[in-house]
């Protein structure tokens, strides 16, 4: 009960340090960037698939190279050029009219007189038939920048808007606020004086760019060229009913970064005229699509939510799959939200259940890793390499039963142990067979073969299980050979020690076996069940019979007489051979012992 509750203590720990971490990326700069990079995924995806048209759209008129071309002076002594314009747009009879450029802070009036009345003019005609708003800006200071005071009076109460955005951490326009003065105060913009000249109160939030396509403008001089020639009809068509916004497009001039492009006339360029956000948020504004975001709260409460996955074991395609999917459905949602007027940064929030879930796979495979290390220190010396494999790779399975399976078994014992042990003392005996068990045990381990159990100085042995082999035999073979190397070598130690040398005999047969966990439930042994292993004993013990090291079955003959690799020529053909409890059987010998070997066996 103490482990539990530690164990409990620490998952919540680590829940707790998973959430607080999740909260800080939710504040956080990268928190805000990822959001953003989601926000103008979602814009782009409800553009392309769900786009939203206008009834009234905004008309944008253009000052671009054409028309710096065509007027001859210089853009500060343009007042006769903007009288027109404003006489212009009054023909076409708009909604309401923006003048998104820089006017003079001072009167032009000493160089050339009467210069300043055409401008003024221009804006009281338009007046009368229409909001007109002029746009104010800041100096270099980052102070508003005043415009000349009889332009102001002119333009009245109302008609003046700064052309200020508040900018995201990467520069982009996402949002509409005028809360931009130093003490959070309301600093009333173009587009915002616009809406409230028509008597629409502008709510804050962010611009929905997905409203409306993409704007085409109208050039400035050919505006003025529909007035000069008296072309009403052209201006009305252009413009009757619309709100218009005037700006420059030139290339290298106010422009914003936008979340999309904005411009028809400028390719894959996110880096478009700020008149043309300008006309984005009022098209928003109009068309009461300024998205409202969620509260704060929302955004924590479901991260919290979705961070409770870390109490969850689950597996790694599962948790893939879940964050695929659960990650998927919250765009979508997001997505579907934003449609209906609301935004819910979800990237933050995807940002959690990723944390979550990865930090549970993480502490479940560091569980994982202990688990085997722990396996690994306390059985390694109890099953062989390839039995231990399949049960760190999670593939053996501890129930009682098996499968069929082929096989090649192995059995050796040493000649004459039982005359050796009688006549040494049990402690050598013991060093004797560890010293023997681990030569042969690493010639068998290292043909991939599974030791599946010990008979006081006999072994038995197994290949081709548990991982199945293409050739089993050959392994079999390959490693009864090398057991006799070990026993050689083992051999020369003894004699330089003045001890008796050993000598083994080893019988092999292949074919399909029973292999599994046979026993109780409480305690069982992995083995081989099958007429092949009473076959290869037996073999085993012919080897004296026929004084050969090495006897094997047709069986494994076949497999081996096929093999390229295999010398066959000490292959010895020794017939068939009656065994205890079985028909007669075909059996091959290899390495013959000598004549005092067999004598003394």
């Amino acid at each position: 009960m103490i482990l539990k509750n530690k164990t409990s203590v620490k998952y919540l720990f680590a829940y707790l340090l998973i959430l607080s971490t999740s909260y800080l990326i939710n504040f956080s700069e990268l928190g805000e960037k990822s959001n953003n990079l989601l926000l103008d995924t979602e814009i782009r995806f409800t553009r392309h698939f769900f786009p939203k048209n206008v009834d009234a759209d905004v008309v944008v008129i253009g000052i671009d190279e054409t028309s710096i071309k065509q007027l001859p002076e210089p853009f500060a002594l343009w007042h006769k050029h903007l009288g027109d314009f404003l006489q212009a747009v009054t023909l076409g009879e708009p909604r309401a009219v923006g003048l998104d450029i820089v006017l003079p802070d001072r009167s032009f009036n000493e160089i050339l007189a009467g210069y300043d009345e055409s401008l003024m003019m221009g804006i009281l005609k338009a007046k009368r038939v229409m909001p007109v708003v002029l746009a104010l800006t800041l100096d270099s200071s980052g102070n508003p920048r005043p415009l000349y005071r009889k332009f102001e009076l002119i333009a009245g109460k109302g008609g003046t808007g700064f052309a200020l955005f508040p900018l995201d951490s990467d520069n982009t326009v996402r949002r509409f606020d005028e809360f931009l003065g130093e003490d959070h105060s309301v600093v009333p913009t173009i587009a915002g004086q616009m809406a409230r000249a028509l008597n629409i109160t502008p709510k804050y939030g962010l611009i929905d760019y997905s409203v409306g396509g993409q704007f085409n403008y109208i050039p400035f001089h050919v505006l003025l060229d529909w007035f000069q020639n008296n072309n009403s009809d052209a201006l009305k068509k252009a413009l009757s009913g619309k709100c218009i916004l005037l700006g420059s497009v030139l290339p290298a001039e106010d422009r914003l970064h936008q979340p999309i492009n904005l411009a028809s006339w400028e390719n894959n360029n996110n880096y478009a005229p700020g008149v043309l956000v300008h006309a984005q948020t009022l098209r928003s504004i109009l068309a009461d699509r300024i998205v409202e975001p969620f509260p704060i709260w929302v955004v924590l409460i479901l991260i919290f939510l979705v961070s409770l996955i870390w109490f969850f074991e689950l597996s790694a395609i599962s948790s893939i799959g879940i964050l695929i999917s659960t990650s998927f459905l919250f765009f979508v949602f997001s997505a579907f939200l934003f449609r209906q007027g609301h935004y819910l940064p979800v990237a933050t929030i995807i940002l959690g259940l990723n944390l979550a879930i990865s930090s549970r796979l993480g502490y479940e495979s560091v569980l994982k890793i202990k688990e085997r290390l722990i396996l690994k220190r306390s059985f390694s010396g109890a099953v062989s390499p390839a039995l231990m494999r399949e049960i760190l790779a999670g593939k053996f399975t501890p129930k009682l039963g098996g499968e069929r399976q082929y096989v090649c078994i192995l059995f050796a014992d040493i000649r004459g142990f039982t005359t050796l042990s009688e006549a040494t003392p049990p402690e050598e005996v013991v060093s004797l067979l560890n010293r023997y068990f681990e030569g042969v045990v690493s010639a068998i381990h290292s043909k991939d073969g599974l030791v599946l159990c010990f008979m006081g100085d006999g072994i038995m042995a197994v290949f081709g299980a548990p991982k199945v082999t293409e050739n089993p035999a050959l392994l079999g073979f390959n490693a009864a050979q090398e057991m006799l190397g070990e026993v050689a070598r083992l051999n020369a130690m003894l004699t330089t020690e003045g001890k008796k040398n050993i000598k083994i005999g080893i019988g092999l047969h292949c074919g399909e076996v029973i292999i599994g966990n046979v026993g109780a439930s409480s305690r069982h042994d992995y083995t081989a069940i099958g007429d092949v292993a009473n076959v290869a004993s037996r073999l085993e013990g012919l080897t004296k019979d026929v004084g050969c090291q090495i006897v094997f079955s047709e069986e494994v003959f076949g497999h081996l007489s096929t093999d390229s690799n295999v010398a066959k020529t000490e292959f010895i053909n020794l017939g068939k051979h009656t065994i205890k409890g079985h028909t007669p059987v075909l059996v091959y010998g290899w390495g013959k012992f000598n004549e005092s070997e067999l004598s003394n066996g």
